[in-house]
């Protein structure tokens, strides 16, 4: 895979796990319980992960990039798929993949951001 980096990456983020959600056929990448990620296929099996993305950003990165589109199965506004087998720079990729950890970090209450940064450091 092109992006094999992937997997490593989310996972290296503070207090990030990874389950399969067999009903979806994806990974989901998550922190406090919520998603941040999910990588699976379109509905023609092409790899993709979608991520959670600021409005106005995610719609320049549309603009930009053609293998970024509006989040598959997801809500449109907040959310973009990659196609993984497209031609967006491993270094956009990766500050897609920051800022929706980021969303969705931010969004955890306080104490639990507390205790996942603490948990993190003793790992």
């Amino acid at each position: 895979m092109k992006y094999g980096w992937i997997d490593e990456y989310c996972l290296a983020k503070h207090g990030a796990e990874k389950d399969f959600k067999i009903e979806w056929n994806a990974i989901r990448y998550l922190i406090g319980g919520k998603m941040f990620a999910l990588q699976g296929g379109d509905k023609y099996e092409k790899p993709i992960i979608t991520l959670k993305c600021i409005p106005p950003f995610g719609e320049t990165l549309r603009k930009e990039y053609k293998h970024i589109v509006a989040g598959y199965y997801m809500n449109k506004e907040h959310w973009n798929s990659v196609y993984l087998d497209g031609d967006v720079p491993d270094a956009v990729l990766k500050q897609m993949i920051d800022m929706s950890y980021d969303l969705v970090f931010n969004s955890l209450s306080k104490k639990l951001q507390r205790q996942l940064l603490s948990d993190s450091k003793d790992a």
